[in-house]
């Protein structure tokens, strides 16, 4: 790594390195200090335990005061605290910045997760009336752990991180990547990525270029994405949100790159904003996108917001609060292109090596069991299983319900006594997914406890309910395929 490439001195990140260390300046070297209620109040911008449990200005306790509770302390206690980095050095790099008598952060230094540091520029809020710089380059925000979480996180020998920012998902894809590869548009954010690597004793390949270019002709394992998949007419103010692309066509230029970027068998994964357009379907809208790849697709839809609390989001995100212009202008072109609403979710494709893929465009709204990467892998899993098998198949195979799955009704009181109008089955686990069944559906649920083949519980059903076999068989194929896929009940593996 080209000591050019970074914003200090590979001395001085070494220094700063050994500073943080001794002074025990970790996640959990804060929450040993602090205790739990004040590093519980930190959470919700409520600073005041912190502040009086770090009077004494130690080290840590300059630190914490420094870069977490964003005060401004004198010259002399920083110096001591990131002592052996010259506090010239600290000052030339925008670590930290002089205001007033002391000094103040500069840059957002985090740390994060048991032993890592990120650092990233200082978000508004920190400086209040000075907006966002075009180049700025984001700390972990909301979206960043999104898709930290929904990331597969088997081992793999390549990963690529387009888009690294800060390197945050480079980080993270280190654990089980033999090889990291990075890219971004802006040099700015290759510096900080690159001395959050070496901050954390990583060796990554940075390479600068928009999106996919600097890796023409190259296959991973593993793609990640945290993309500038913001929504509008196409213009550039910040790159950390805005591609220049009209609308929403980001996401499916990534999806139109993807089969040349995967390995055989490799995973892409990237955020996504998608317009709801009125007159459409926005699921079959966003499904469009993969038409042609060759990729399996799970696409999830998270969230949904109108047109004007999107702008005002994106808007104070960069401290633009006070611009009617832009808003107007932002909020004409929706109106003009029918947008109605903005969802937004996760991509997730796989190379699967068949000539059947599989596309799921879907709404997931709920609370999910966490992490949603193994959410994601199980059901790339359930779907390798479920298409090598026709309706033969899935009647041979023998299937269990889900651990503590549930079964809610909905029933009216009426003269008789109660009637049940709804059967609901509900999984508390995993994506907890519910889905309303009929009396048939529920009995081969109740009845799926791992010991017949399916053709032979179908044969009792049929009985019971006096129905002909051959046509509950028929129409039991394409159910139990979408109770495998949702979870509800899983194959018996021989």
């Amino acid at each position: 790594m080209d000591p050019d490439d970074m914003l200090f001195s590979p001395a001085g990140v070494a220094a700063l390195r050994n500073a943080l260390t001794r002074a025990n300046f970790t996640s959990n070297g804060i929450a040993g200090r602090l205790g739990s209620q004040a590093t519980g109040g930190m959470a919700r911008n409520d600073f005041r335990a912190a502040l009086r449990a770090t009077e004494d200005r130690d080290p840590l306790a300059t630190l914490i005061r420094l870069f977490v509770c964003e005060q401004t302390e004198p010259y002399e206690a920083v110096a001591t605290a990131l002592a052996p980095l010259p506090i010239k050095e600290a000052l030339a790099g925008g670590l930290v910045e002089r205001h007033g008598d002391g000094l103040r952060m500069g840059l957002d230094l985090e740390p994060y997760g048991d032993d890592w540091w990120v650092l990233a520029d200082a978000p508004a809020s920190t400086h209040p009336g000075r907006a966002l710089q075009a180049e700025h380059v984001l700390g972990i925000g909301g979206a960043t752990q999104t898709l930290i979480g929904a990331t597969v996180r088997q081992p793999v020998e390549t990963a690529l991180d387009l888009g690294t920012g800060s390197g945050v998902q480079a980080l993270h894809l280190s654990t089980h990547a033999r090889r990291v590869t990075a890219t971004d548009l802006s040099e700015r954010a290759l510096r900080f990525a690159a001395t959050t690597a070496a901050l954390n004793g990583q060796d990554w390949e940075l390479l600068r270029g928009d999106l996919t270019a600097p890796v023409a002709g190259r296959r991973f394992d593993l793609v990640v994405s945290n993309p500038p998949f913001v929504v509008g007419p196409g213009t550039t103010t910040h790159v950390y949100r805005d591609s220049g692309r009209v609308g929403d066509a980001i996401g499916a230029e990534l999806a139109a790159a993807a089969p040349s970027l995967l390995t055989e068998g490799g995973t892409m994964q990237y955020l996504a904003n998608w317009v709801h357009v009125a007159g459409e379907d926005w699921a079959e809208r966003v499904a469009g996108w993969f038409t042609g790849s060759g990729l399996d697709a799970w696409v999830i839809q998270r969230e949904v917001a109108d047109p004007m609390a999107y702008v005002n989001l994106w808007l104070s995100d960069v401290g633009e609060t006070a611009s009617p212009e832009r808003m107007a202008e932002w909020l004409d072109w929706f109106d003009a292109h029918k947008v109605e609403a903005i969802g937004f979710g996760i991509v997730s494709l796989r190379r699967s090596g068949h000539d059947d893929p599989v596309v799921r465009v879907e709404e997931l709204r709920q609370l999910v069991e966490a992490p949603l990467g193994d959410r994601v892998t199980e059901w790339f899993d359930r779907q390798e299983w479920l298409r090598v098998r026709d309706t033969d198949g899935l009647l041979a195979a023998r299937y269990r319900a889900a651990d503590d799955l549930q079964l809610r009704q909905e029933a009216t009181m009426s003269d008789e006594g109660w009637s049940v109008n709804r059967q609901i089955l509900a999984m508390p686990r995993g994506l907890r997914w519910t889905e309303e069944i009929d009396p048939i559906v529920l009995a081969l649920v109740g009845g799926a406890d791992g010991r017949l083949p399916l053709r032979d519980q179908l044969a009792l059903l049929a009985s019971a309910h006096d129905v002909a076999p051959g046509e509950l068989a028929e129409a039991a194929g394409p159910i139990v395929a979408h109770l495998v896929e949702r979870g509800f009940v899983e194959p018996v593996v021989e």
